[in-house]
């Protein structure tokens, strides 16, 4: 089902603070930075590996990235798995009875298709599946 980790989600205030120690401090390279307005967030890609770490910054505060950094604070927001057919993966989600927060997937970063899976269901981690 799923095929690999595509990426980790880290919540920041400030994306420009961020890539400082990211970027700056650690080495990594900076791939792009993307505005997605349907989740209200600004991304900054960093390759490592086979995976990217995403910082994401909130551009309004209705997104929920926002109200996840008010109520948790900076740090990791979501683990997104890559999956080959992303409407079987959530079809057989649902069959299983696992919680899903989208039952259809939307267009995310770089116009892929992702969907999110409700923390309930995976022992407290925000789940992202990303089609690939």
């Amino acid at each position: 089902m799923f095929r690999n980790i595509d990426h980790i989600g880290i919540a920041v205030r400030d994306i420009d603070k961020a890539l400082n120690i990211y970027k700056g401090i650690f080495g990594l390279e900076l791939e792009k930075i993307e505005l997605v307005e349907d989740q209200k967030v600004k991304i900054a890609f960093l390759p490592i590996g086979s995976s990217k770490l995403e910082l994401l910054e909130p551009v309004d505060p209705e997104s929920p990235v926002f109200n996840y950094i008010e109520k948790n604070g900076e740090g990791i927001q979501h683990i997104a798995f890559t999956v080959n057919d992303i409407e079987k993966v959530l079809k057989k989600l649902k069959q299983n009875r696992i919680k899903l927060i989208d039952e259809t997937p939307s267009l995310g970063a770089g116009g892929v298709k992702i969907a999110f899976i409700h923390p309930k269901s995976t022992h407290g981690v925000l789940i992202e599946l990303v089609e690939q």
